[in-house]
């Protein structure tokens, strides 16, 4: 086979994108992921045809039809073993599951975990809007406390779930988060995520601007995002601020707010980011606005661990050059049957 037989095509964002009219809401963030996922997609190094897109159900849920590459649209909550059977029956795909808060975290809540506890080699992108976009605003696993909607018309009295913390607490090897109007970061991280060996989990602060419109406004505005947010930067301190003169510090332990100069404060007595360390990940995943600025960025990435599908496919090779005659069969019936006359 000559060179050029074998060299990959030169793609754009145009190449990933179908003829299908794009069907959302004026101004809803799900446009801006699929921009920044267009834009992606030609730098990963893979064949169109290499790449799998998997949605459940919801507004974000479309977007296979608008990625010109396999896809497909699956049932509600079920994106994921969906997305893992792809994975496990091709290990040789990029397969990349893109659904909301309602999909991921409710019905499909155990999904998640699981793929996330698995390692299984896939990405996942959570548009999170904290409402049901797709059913007319129904308050979600997201939602915030209080928050009043056609089914919670005295205010919603649930806890709401944290996507992040999930991601940490299931041993997720790949976690980030970013803004849906932040395309420079979002585009990074979602690149970044896909090249990880495992499951990558990138949670996108994304508006519904008909059901839920300002939900992340503290957090992606740009009079309010310096105060509210901090960019976390690998082997960097964590600072932030509209003057970047205010950081993230430890004090017995904890990690405390502190302006950078005042009582002697420099940036070296400020926490410094390893995206290696989970003590961190841990620790950001409960920085939460108003107490302290929300983390963006990538918050943890482990790419040492190994990943479920390649786990299966030794533990199917290994089985089948251990040649002891273990066929179905006797598989099923094990050593601990009997006969009864």
């Amino acid at each position: 086979m000559s060179t050029t037989e074998t060299k990959l095509p030169i793609y754009t964002a145009k190449d990933f994108t179908t003829d299908q009219d794009v069907r959302w809401c004026p101004g809803c963030g799900d446009y801006a992921a699929l921009a920044a996922v267009r834009k992606v997609l030609p730098k990963i190094g893979r064949k169109k045809e290499d790449f799998v897109f998997v949605s459940g159900i919801g507004c974000a849920a479309r977007f296979p039809y608008y990625v010109e590459t396999y896809g497909m649209h699956s049932i509600h909550g079920r994106a994921l073993a969906v997305a893992t059977g792809v994975k496990c029956a091709n290990p040789d795909l990029e397969v990349c599951v893109v659904s909301g808060d309602g999909d991921l975290l409710s019905i499909g809540g155990n999904h998640t975990i699981h793929t996330m506890r698995r390692n299984v080699d896939i990405t996942i992108i959570l548009l999170n809007n904290k409402i049901y976009g797709l059913t007319k605003g129904q308050y979600s696993p997201t939602s915030e406390t209080g928050k009043i909607t056609p089914t919670s018309p005295a205010g919603s009295i649930d806890f709401p779930v944290n996507p992040i913390a999930l991601a940490v607490a299931a041993g997720c090897t790949f976690i980030a988060r970013s803004l849906d109007v932040d395309m420079q970061n979002l585009d990074n991280i979602i690149q970044r995520g896909m090249a990880h060996r495992g499951t990558a989990f990138v949670e996108v602060y994304q508006d519904c601007n008909i059901f839920n419109h300002k939900a992340w406004f503290y957090a992606s505005q740009k009079d309010t995002n310096p105060e509210n947010t901090v960019m976390l930067e690998h082997g960097k301190p964590l600072v932030y601020g509209t003057d970047r003169d205010k950081g993230i510090r430890f004090n017995n332990g904890r990690p405390e707010k502190v302006v950078i100069g005042q009582d002697g404060i420099s940036e070296s007595d400020l926490i410094v980011h390893d995206e290696t360390d989970p003590i961190l990940a841990s620790m950001y995943s409960k920085m939460a606005h108003p107490e302290f600025p929300e983390p963006m960025g990538i918050l943890y990435a482990d790419p040492s661990k190994p990943t479920y599908n390649q786990l299966l496919h030794d533990q199917i090779e290994h089985a089948q050059a251990d040649g002891k005659g273990m066929d179905l069969q006797s598989l099923i019936t094990g050593n601990k049957s009997w006969t009864v006359e």
